[in-house]
């Protein structure tokens, strides 16, 4: 027989070693910006709307494998290395169970895609993986789902941006409507901004041709096919023939859409113009804005010289003529989407009423007053 209180000396200095370790991946995660708790399984089936359940049976399962917790994934690690949430006898317990003869039961698993989520045996997980095991035995229900989830989904919680992808194309149709079109985003949240964009602009629209006298209303599927046609694609042909991306690297076409139509929404704002063309909306944006550090200290260089020049009575990157263009334009009456809605609704606290502000929210600053990374304030 093993030498019990030896095996629970060496279980609780294990446990301690493990929980340093997991002190400094948070420690690190704060640092890094990156999210180390599990993930939530109620989080994941909720956005799937998953419903249906298979009982798969008993199976070894990969540990790597298992990115989750129904409920106590903030106890542990992304790695199931112990917080102090957990009990340190009760954990050392189970790791002196595991050098034993006796072995303990199954843990209880829930499948989505390839990744596993903990119903029941938390602690279990976390020894296994202390004790260097690459498999444990689990007992695994499936929940079926059209969004096929992998392992690297969840890696800097990819996972949200696919299932917002998947829901985005739902409400739009976007892949039937236009099925080359290519719209994919790097940040989780920014699918419903783009939904919104949609929104207003199938609102806009419809009140546009009321005005005109015009009976004719866009239906929705109309509406997305607009929207992409008339407004997304032009900016994109101007960001492609600008070659933007090569500024932004790790970013995509629907990155720069949304970051382009905040920054001309905030010029307009600020010096009074008109909306810009897509092509003066991009050049005023590559401008002002990089990622890449040579740029941007070329940027900052050039911002001084124009500032030192008392040169900011126009937006750097635009021609006089093109400024008295967009300026002329506001004057006679053009205005911006926020514009628009808000002219709208100081005419009829009805028409106010059925206006969707809601839609509009993120056109406007409070993006940058809430600290939000302005890029995806769009």
């Amino acid at each position: 027989m093993p030498d019990t209180a030896a095996v629970n000396y060496e279980s609780m200095e294990k446990y301690r070693r493990h929980a340093a370790w997991g002190h400094v991946a948070d420690l690190l995660g704060k640092i890094s910006g990156a999210n180390t708790d599990l993930v939530s399984y109620d989080a994941v089936a909720s956005r799937l709307r998953a419903r249906q359940q298979i009982e798969m049976g008993t199976r070894m399962v990969p540990l790597n494998q298992i990115v989750g917790s129904v409920g106590r994934y903030r106890d542990f690690t992304r790695s199931f290395m112990p917080r102090s949430a957990v009990n340190p006898e009760r954990w050392a317990r189970i790791d002196a169970v595991m050098h034993s003869m006796v072995g303990f039961p199954p843990i209880e698993l829930y499948k989505i895609g390839e990744v596993y989520f903990v119903r029941d045996g938390n602690h279990r997980v976390s020894v296994a993986r202390a004790n260097g095991l690459t498999h444990i035995e689990a007992y695994v229900t499936e929940i079926e789902t059209n969004v096929p989830l992998t392992l690297e989904d969840f890696e800097r919680d990819q996972w949200i941006i696919k299932i917002e992808r998947a829901e985005f194309l739902k409400e739009t149709m976007l892949d039937e409507i236009r099925p080359d079109h290519h719209v994919e985003l790097t940040e989780p949240g920014r699918y419903q901004i783009l939904l919104r964009h949609i929104q207003v602009h199938h609102y806009f629209r419809n009140l546009d041709l009321a005005r005109e006298g015009s009976k004719q209303r866009l239906s929705w599927e109309e509406a997305v096919a607009s929207w992409y046609d008339n407004i997304y694609l032009p900016i994109v042909d101007a960001i492609r023939k600008c070659r933007l991306l090569e500024s932004f690297p790790k970013r995509t076409e629907a990155d720069l859409y949304l970051w382009v139509a905040y920054h001309r929404e905030q010029l307009a704002k600020r010096y009074g113009l008109a909306p810009l063309s897509p092509e003066a909306a991009v050049t005023t944006f590559a401008e002002t804005h990089a990622e890449r550090p040579l740029q941007q200290a070329v940027r900052s260089l050039k911002l001084g010289w124009h500032r030192a020049l008392g040169d900011l009575d126009k937006p750097l990157g635009m021609s006089e003529e093109e400024f008295a263009e967009a300026r002329a334009r506001h004057n006679a009456g053009e205005r911006t989407i926020a514009e628009a809605e808000a002219d709208d609704a100081a005419e009829s606290a009805t028409a106010a009423d059925e206006t969707p502000a809601e839609y509009l929210d993120d056109l406007d600053s409070d993006a940058l007053d809430e600290g939000r990374d302005w890029r995806f304030a769009a």
